[in-house]
């Protein structure tokens, strides 16, 4: 991942991580940056995980990646401790993230660093996060409320002592939110840019305007994740297929409402063009 982040970084773009949960959602994801020639992160977050296995999800990414002309990742999306992170390690995944966020800053500090040694010997990337996301997401930790900001001094020794190869940051951002009404403190993001070099990470994307999206990009996000609003369409998609015994024809309305929905959004993020 760290590649196409960096590429991201340098170029003013962003790239969407997607979080896919059945093979339609994936091979939506990746019909979508085909046709906008865009690199593309597949994610598995916890719950995710539990649905479908490390091992099933290592290898329908796997696949995904050696079949696709555009540059694909395969990311485990807060992952719950170190061992869930080293497996994913061991099934193939090329970029994980550590989620200590539930615990007190040291802990979550000294857990990243170890999980980034370990991955980074086997040329995995990692993604840390500090700060406390409100919301709602499955097998996600979400604080209550608006939780608990990033703190931009926290941000940089957290970077310097773990050696993070991207910062997922609280800035207002939430997780699960199912409307276009989001927005960011970007004063606050701001003065994370400033402190850190590593490319950062907005979680919570479904919700955020492109107006908004943009500005953030102008500040360093180079990566923003997005779930609920690929959840939306493949169950509206599904929903209009439903016909008859046979479940194909709905899972196929699925999928192609989700690359529409993932369309859309590496559209807004600038990444189409630049697979």
């Amino acid at each position: 991942m760290t590649p196409l982040l960096l590429e991201a970084q340098g170029k003013g773009y962003a790239i969407a991580g997607f979080n896919v949960q059945t093979l339609e959602m994936l091979q939506g994801v990746i019909a979508a940056a085909e046709l906008e020639r865009a690199p593309v992160i597949l994610q598995f977050n916890p719950a995710n995980v539990s649905h479908v296995g490390l091992e099933y999800a290592a290898a329908m990414g796997k696949v995904a990646a050696e079949g696709a002309s555009v540059p694909v990742c395969l990311h485990l999306d807060h992952g719950v401790d170190y061992e869930q992170t080293a497996k994913a390690v061991r099934c193939g995944f090329t970029s994980v993230m550590y989620d200590g966020t539930m615990f007190p800053f040291g802990e979550n500090l000294r857990v990243t660093a170890e999980v980034c040694r370990m991955a980074h010997g086997a040329g995995v990337s990692v993604e840390g996060e500090i700060g406390q996301m409100g919301g709602v997401e499955e097998g996600v930790f979400t604080a209550e409320g608006a939780g608990t900001m990033t703190d931009p001094d926290e941000a940089s020794l957290y970077v310097m002592e773990t050696k993070v190869d991207a910062l997922a940051v609280a800035v207002g951002n939430v997780h699960g939110q199912t409307s276009a009404v989001g927005t960011l403190d970007l004063d606050r993001l701001s003065a994370i840019q400033k402190r850190v070099s590593v490319p950062l990470v907005i979680h919570g994307g479904s919700g955020l305007p492109d107006s908004v999206v943009a500005e953030a990009i102008a500040l360093g996000v180079c990566k923003f994740n997005v779930a609920t609003q690929l959840n939306l369409a493949f169950l509206k998609g599904f929903g209009s297929g439903v016909s008859g015994s046979n479940p194909r024809a709905a899972l196929e309305a699925a999928r192609d409402a989700v690359t529409e929905a993932a369309r859309s959004r590496i559209r807004a993020y600038g990444a189409s063009g630049r697979g």
